[in-house]
């Protein structure tokens, strides 16, 4: 299947929030390439961090053709010029970042949606009105999640919410989550940071897909609620939409399960999360 890129909308909308006085988020599109990536650090050095990330992937919007390696090897040369930018510039040092995306690849004689992350941004897929999340966040309380010690209700209040544990701006790096399917005539995405993934719950996100269908108008309406919810951290979206209608039994999805990873030494807070607390790596 070849997809049109005329047939592709998006919209990008961000958001300081109620709390913080800058914004370290980062939001970019080149062609079909969409990331958002959250900074860590603080003292615009989080800026800097998803600044340099965001930069490194729009390169690859001048490759006639791209695969699923392609993104994650450019994620890694991100985070060796984020490691070289702290070690130039001290006050630098400790700064990170977060990185969740999709892209249209080539792959098998056809075209593929990857989807991928690094830390708790997210990417959520909408598909026959159905929300769902992709992506599984890089923290500590996911893994509680996974382990059936907390449930994904508690995790939201959990004290350690805003303990992630994989982001660039590490060594060595943690590893990039991927997922590659073909695209699905009538789907749309949301890439976020977890500023609006915090605010708004599954349900929140899908009623805004569904009733607003212009792309701009949604990622803007999504960011509106979330900083009126709260608006606790920066906020950031990404809204895309495939035009055409589809039906389930067209979808052939072909995934990249998460693997396991030992957990890596605790680290001292690289920045602030939401409401004050440390936002941390381990």
């Amino acid at each position: 299947m070849t997809t049109d890129e005329s047939a592709i909308s998006h919209g990008v909308a961000t958001d300081v929030g109620r709390v913080r006085q800058h914004n370290e988020d980062s939001a970019r599109v080149a062609g079909t390439i969409f990331v958002v990536a959250d900074g860590m650090g603080g003292h615009a050095a989080g800026e800097v961090a998803s600044g340099i990330a965001t930069d490194a992937l729009m390169e690859l919007a001048e490759r006639p053709v791209l695969q699923a390696h392609d993104i994650v090897e450019q994620l890694a040369e991100a985070n060796r010029r984020i490691l070289e930018s702290a070690a130039r510039h001290p006050e630098q040092t400790g700064m990170g970042t977060t990185v969740s995306g999709i892209a249209l690849v080539s792959g098998g004689g056809s075209q593929h949606w990857v989807v991928f992350n690094i830390g708790d941004s997210r990417v959520y897929r909408l598909i026959d009105g159905q929300l769902s999340q992709v992506t599984v966040d890089h923290s500590e309380v996911q893994e509680l999640v996974d382990r059936g010690i907390i449930t994904a209700e508690q995790a939201q209040r959990h004290p350690g919410r805003n303990v992630i544990t994989r982001s660039l701006g590490r060594d060595p790096m943690g590893q990039v989550d991927h997922w590659v399917f073909p695209p699905y005539p009538g789907e749309a995405f949301v890439i976020c940071t977890d500023g609006l993934s915090n605010e708004l719950g599954l349900a929140d996100i899908e009623s805004v897909l569904l009733d607003v269908d212009d792309a701009q108008e949604a990622a803007d309406e999504l960011v509106r609620r979330a900083v009126q919810a709260g608006g606790r951290d920066n906020v950031t979206a990404i809204v895309v939409t495939l035009q055409g209608q589809g039906s389930q039994a067209d979808v052939d999805e072909d995934t990249t399960p998460r693997e396991a990873i030992g957990r890596p030494r605790r680290e001292p807070p690289a920045g602030e999360g939401p409401s004050g607390e440390s936002r941390s790596l381990v």
